[in-house]
């Protein structure tokens, strides 16, 4: 699995982030064709050149774009152009683009929105982008989605954010840094931020809105193969860069990660509520084993079994919703049969079907139970009547090759 990795020693912006990716070999020819595909008649072209920023070489990118009033600075100044996020769907749905491309950057656009309507008191279609609704603005979050696209980038992942004090001049006139949409874009993803002397916008709205909808806030274990610097426009007392870091996830790291914790003193009603949130944060599985613990007190061990990059946000929750003081955590590999739902007809109503593909085959087809629960109830019947014939009819799948049950 492709990672990437977002070291944000001088914060991110949406051109240091796509300067990182030309920095780390995204070609720009490529990017320069797929920003013609979005069919806007303001972009003429994109260059990149080298700089220094401080004793450190960076790519910096650069914005051919007609009529583009000012300089395109790291917190984007301000353009003409005002847009909805339904002008902005609609461009980008129309365009040429792949359906990766269009779905990320769709994604980003929407948790600007949700942001820009938390902050002004509207409705997300309301929502007046400006800045963020300039023409530089969305060729640097598209540009983001092809280069994650190029890479083939299946997780990112992020340092905790710098934040700047001070004011910026925006569209709604003098506000407080961080801008108000950059600082909710950080509550809604929960992201880490570090203090900073630094009295300048370090993260952009563009710049927390990508990782706000794509990153982990956590520093990934992989075997590093690119690295790419993006440069800011501003001088800083340091190196104003952002650094990407691009590798694999080693199977040695392994895949998964299994969380535990042992518990003596909670109320035991707490347990089914706590199982319950643990699935809907995206864990695969929760169990409970009774155990004794010291004194030969009766104690229950909670595990759970979860993807790697939802470690931070499960084991915040059983700290939160138990009564545990801290929780282990070890990496599991885990191995995986493909599996999809169906639905199939049967004398008492629709059941739903869990198919399991190995190699291409259906080696079991298995009802869903609550489904079978309740259609015999509603006819009145033995559930292990409705089983049966559910599993009698789901034999069709089986040792067929999956693409001929589509």
């Amino acid at each position: 699995m492709t990672i990437l990795y977002c070291d944000c020693f001088s914060g991110i912006s949406g051109d240091m982030f796509l300067g990182a990716l030309l920095d780390a070999g995204l070609p720009i020819e490529h990017l320069s064709t797929q920003f013609k595909l979005l069919n806007l008649p303001e972009f003429q072209g994109v260059t990149a050149e080298k700089v220094k920023k401080g004793a450190l070489a960076a790519t910096l990118l650069n914005l051919d774009i007609h009529e583009h009033q000012e300089e395109h600075n790291h917190h984007h100044e301000h353009h003409r152009h005002h847009r909805h996020l339904g002008d902005i769907r609609s461009l980008i749905e129309s365009s040429g683009l792949s359906e990766s491309v269009r779905q990320t950057s769709l994604k980003i656009f929407q948790k600007l929105a949700e942001s820009e309507a938390i902050v002004h008191g509207s409705s997300i279609e309301e929502v007046h982008f400006h800045e963020v609704g300039a023409v530089d603005s969305i060729l640097d979050i598209v540009g983001a989605a092809v280069g994650l696209e190029y890479f083939n980038i299946q997780s990112v992942f992020s340092s905790a954010l710098p934040l700047g004090t001070g004011q910026v001049i925006t569209q709604h006139g003098l506000l407080p840094l961080p801008a108000p949409a950059t600082l909710e874009l950080i509550r809604m993803a929960q992201a880490p931020v570090a203090a900073s002397k630094a009295t300048v916008e370090l993260v952009t709205p563009t710049g927390a809105a990508i990782l706000a909808s794509l990153a982990t806030f956590r520093q990934p274990d992989m075997n590093l193969k690119q690295v790419g610097i993006g440069a800011g426009r501003r001088d800083l007392e340091w190196p104003n860069v952002l650094r990407v870091l691009i590798g694999a996830q080693d199977e040695a790291f392994g895949t998964h990660v299994e969380i535990e914790t042992n518990i003596d003193d909670m109320n035991p009603q707490i347990y089914g509520h706590v199982m319950a949130k643990l699935f809907q944060a995206g864990a695969l599985d929760v169990y409970f084993t009774p155990i004794f613990m010291k004194k030969n007190r009766p104690a229950t061990r909670l595990s759970v079994i979860a993807r790697k990059e939802d470690e931070p946000i499960i084991c915040d929750l059983l700290l939160r919703e138990t009564s545990t003081l801290g929780v282990r955590v070890k990496l599991v590999w885990r191995w995986e049969a493909e599996r999809e739902m169906r639905n199939i007809e049967t004398h008492y109503g629709q059941v739903p079907v869990k198919l399991k593909i190995l190699d291409g085959d259906t080696i079991q087809a298995m009802p869903e139970f609550d489904a079978c629960v309740r259609l015999a109830e509603q006819a009145g019947v033995p559930v292990a009547l409705v089983i049966q014939e559910a599993s009698a009819v789901s034999r069709e799948f089986l040792n067929q090759p999956y693409g001929l049950i589509r």
